[in-house]
């Protein structure tokens, strides 16, 4: 997108096209106006449009520009915090409330693509958490202990099946979260566009919004083609947010994200990793994951950004740290390369705000905006219809604040990043 073969990499090149969209143009009125093309917006239009709303949507540049477009393509239930943390932050109504619906988020997923016939490389095998060392094992048993307690069809595979799931000796164990599995994102985020617009939703591209102000009781959404007038407004824009609310962006400390795809592995060594097809990722601060697309590819990503002295830095590493996980692999040569920024909060944890007068959102989803991200847009099509109260909600209203020193906490993940990828898998 926007000629950059960096921005959404191997999944712009496999991804089918997206429906056919315009810019705003001239003045329309709607119910229920949502500003933002990832998934939580697109979940949101679907929703309401099947529910019989008028509802229109705005993007400032394509479908799956921001991170809905970039990510691994992992569909997790949970958030990164354990589940635990979630009842001690929010309290126990809605901590509770927070994990049975992002516990059940990975299924409303797969429903969404299999009732839609949205082609985008899902795979249900699950997920697998991977143990690096004693210390992430032990974290690995709590978050084990915390899901079982829960009912959740998690299981803790000790070092020798966590080796056959994964074709390597690396990690100490891993947690296989049979829940989970992978797609392709943007073609996920580019099926439920066109699933919206079936549905009867307007879905306007390369239309930002530029200002909002209220006019006789209503919002007006002012684009350089045109204005929205709507009862009520959706802002799902989160860590790619600019124009009127920003401050869901502003309130994230950026974590860069990067991968590379290597070209597709013989069937031989294709069937030596991951011959379940699950996603995974490990225990790392400065973490990894890995996963199969449909052709055979590897997708192998961590932190960081590939600018600057990052994109060598990087690079090396990736095919230093392959060869040192997978040595079957042999010479790697990697096909795509793509990076995208994760959206942090200082406690990991998502937010509602109410940020003004009829207008909405959830937003910081700290690296799980999939399965998340489609569950909001419904929560939020379902608040807009006057089917949920606000009392029900999984999280409570909110006000965005901005960190302390969040430029400065933003760069750091990316030099640090570099730094511990100049020196790390060399021995």
């Amino acid at each position: 997108m926007l000629d950059n073969a960096r921005s959404h990499g191997l999944w712009e090149l496999t991804a089918p096209p997206a429906p056919e969209t315009s810019g705003l143009k001239g003045s329309i009125r709607v119910d229920t106006a949502i500003v933002g093309g990832g998934y939580t917006g697109l979940s949101a239009a679907l929703h309401l449009a099947e529910a019989g709303a008028n509802v229109a949507l705005l993007e400032a540049v394509e479908i799956g520009f921001g991170g809905a477009g970039r990510n691994v393509g992992l569909v997790n239930a949970g958030m990164w915090v354990m589940p635990d943390v979630l009842g001690d932050v929010l309290g126990g109504d809605y901590g509770e409330r927070l994990l049975e619906l992002l516990g059940d988020a990975p299924k409303l997923v797969f429903d969404l693509i299999e009732r839609h016939r949205i082609e985008c490389e899902v795979e249900r095998a699950g997920t697998l958490h991977c143990a690096v060392g004693l210390k992430g094992l032990r974290e690995l048993e709590q978050r084990a202990a915390q899901w079982s307690r829960r009912s959740a069809p998690v299981e803790l595979l000790n070092a020798a099946d966590t080796a056959a799931k994964i074709g390597s000796s690396a990690y100490a164990g891993s947690l296989w979260d049979r829940r989970a599995g992978t797609i392709q994102p943007l073609a996920y985020a580019r099926g439920l566009a066109r699933s919206a617009v079936n549905a009867g939703a307007k879905i306007f591209t390369r239309s930002a919004v530029t200002s909002a102000e209220r006019v006789d009781g209503k919002w007006k959404l002012q684009a350089a083609g045109g204005h929205v007038i709507a009862d009520r407004v959706i802002v799902a824009t989160d860590a790619y947010a600019t124009g009127p609310w920003s401050e869901v962006r502003t309130e994230q400390i950026h974590l860069p994200y990067f991968n590379f795809a290597t070209q597709p592995l013989s069937d031989n060594v294709r069937a030596s990793i991951l011959p379940e097809r699950q996603g995974a990722w490990d225990t790392n601060e400065v973490l990894s994951s890995f996963r199969f697309d449909r052709a055979g590819r590897l997708v192998f990503g961590s932190c960081g950004a590939l600018r600057g002295t990052g994109a060598a830095v990087h690079r090396s590493w990736a095919r230093r740290a392959l060869k040192k996980l997978f040595p079957q692999i042999g010479d790697v040569r990697f096909e795509a390369e793509w990076y995208g920024l994760i959206g942090m909060t200082d406690d990991h944890l998502p937010r509602f705000h109410k940020l003004a007068e009829n207008v909405f959102g959830f937003s910081g989803y700290n690296g799980r905006g999939i399965a998340p991200g489609t569950t909001f847009g419904r929560l939020l099509a379902l608040y807009a219809l006057g089917q949920l109260d606000e009392k029900d909600l999984p999280l409570p209203a909110s006000t965005p604040i901005k960190p302390n020193f969040r430029s400065a906490r933003t760069a750091l993940y990316e030099v640090g990043a570099q730094f511990v990828h100049l020196i790390e898998a060399r021995l």
